[in-house]
């Protein structure tokens, strides 16, 4: 009786474990986004992929890895902003879509500028330009969002879709001791948690997901002495205020994992 049911064990197992790896087997995933999606800052870039800069080592691919979906399509790109998803990501996307996931807004809201600003100019003219920034998220980048994610569920209706959102850059009162102002610091945290706010409440009016990364983040900020964030890099301007392969690997994909 006992080895029976031993038999009768191991068989539901072994069922089950099937199930599980058909269903993982079977999700179609297609990755939209931006820099903080394509990876740029982690490396390993794949060469294909061009300016895009997605790499095998940003989330989606790591996810992909993971767990073996049945269709994979890598779109995100490298200095994306809303109108450059729809013109150019949304292909792959259809009624068999299950899984999307999505960084954008970052550009529109003008992050390469604030931080150049920032970072060239007085402390003054930065934060003029960081209430700019919040203002253009106030009247103008919703309207952008809805359109962006009007287009997702138009094609892929039946997708669960994950937006992503964006760190912190700094730890305040941390080890930098040279460079910006922790003011200034302070300001451009702050512009990224109203940036966050901003897309979860468009996220969650269409029913999407909103990931927010903050919490994975805290404690590798910059000036944490711990960073998975790139602070400013002169040899590679493109990869300043990106993620590092941990960043990708630590900070967001536990998020999408959460959600998927």
């Amino acid at each position: 009786m006992a080895f029976s049911s031993s038999l009768l064990l191991g068989a539901v197992i072994a069922l089950t474990g099937a199930a599980t790896a058909n269903a993982a087997s079977s999700v179609d995933y297609v990755a939209l986004g931006d820099s903080y999606s394509s990876g740029v800052g982690s490396g390993s870039y794949i060469g294909s992929s061009g300016d895009c800069k997605r790499s095998t080592l940003a989330y989606p691919s790591l996810w992909a890895s993971a767990h073996a979906p049945a269709s994979f399509s890598f779109t995100a790109c490298s200095g994306a902003r809303t109108g450059d998803v729809i013109a150019n990501q949304l292909g792959p996307l259809n009624s068999s879509t299950d899984l999307v996931s999505i960084s954008i807004g970052g550009n529109d809201a003008g992050f390469s500028d604030v931080m150049t600003t920032c970072v060239l100019q007085s402390e003054a003219t930065c934060l003029t330009r960081i209430a700019t920034a919040r203002s253009y998220v106030d009247t103008t980048l919703p309207g952008k969002l809805n359109s962006v994610y009007d287009a997702i569920k138009a094609k892929a209706p039946a997708a669960h879709v994950v937006v992503l959102g964006y760190p912190r850059f700094y730890k305040i009162g941390g080890s930098c001791v040279v460079g910006l102002s922790d003011k200034v610091r302070t300001a451009i945290n702050s512009a990224a948690d109203y940036l966050n706010a901003a897309t979860a409440k468009r996220a969650a009016d269409h029913g999407f997901s909103f990931g927010d990364v903050a919490g994975t983040f805290t404690g590798h900020e910059i000036c944490s002495g711990s960073a998975w964030l790139h602070s400013l890099n002169w040899l590679n301007i493109g990869e300043s205020y990106h993620p590092f392969a941990a960043g990708q690997s630590g900070g967001y994909l536990p998020v999408l994992n959460a959600l998927d």
